[in-house]
């Protein structure tokens, strides 16, 4: 309307409109270099804690592995004592493993006698503990009163 009438304030002027634009593009160019920074940033977090997952994991099934070994458990027992560590139920492992709950409920049994153990939480108290680091452990464990 201001320029039908020949009126044009002055903030309207070409060089307040280019300063604006050239700020503008400024911006959207920062933006785009940030935003881009932290995309990079993100994506190698994200590799960084996949690699840290995929050997943690590597770790769990050494320690597992070598427990088994120790404990002289059967090819049928290290099985059962994978799924109870994935936390499946009696049935649930009788159902993959073809066999009765019975049979699973046997197996549960001489694998937790074999591991010196009660009962599911401590068996997998005893793989978690081996991967924990002695940092966890507070040095002086505050004394009770007696």
């Amino acid at each position: 309307l201001l320029d039908a009438m020949g009126m044009e304030p002055e903030f309207l002027i070409w060089q307040s409109h280019e300063y604006q634009q050239t700020i503008l593009a400024i911006g959207l160019n920062l933006g785009v270099a940030l935003g881009w920074i932290a995309l990079r940033t993100s994506l190698q977090r994200a590799r960084l804690a996949e690699e840290k997952m995929r050997r943690c994991t590597s770790e769990f099934s050494m320690v597992m592995s070598q427990h088994f070994t120790d404990w002289r458990l059967t090819p049928a027992e290290r099985d059962v004592a994978v799924f109870l560590v994935k936390g499946l139920s009696t049935r649930d492992i009788a159902d993959l493993r073809g066999t009765s709950e019975g049979t699973i409920k046997a197996q549960t049994n001489a694998i937790y006698r074999k591991a010196a153990v009660t009962g599911r939480t401590q068996l997998l108290s005893t793989f978690i503990e081996d991967l924990m680091d002695d940092a966890w452990v507070p040095a002086d464990a505050p004394q009770t009163a007696a």
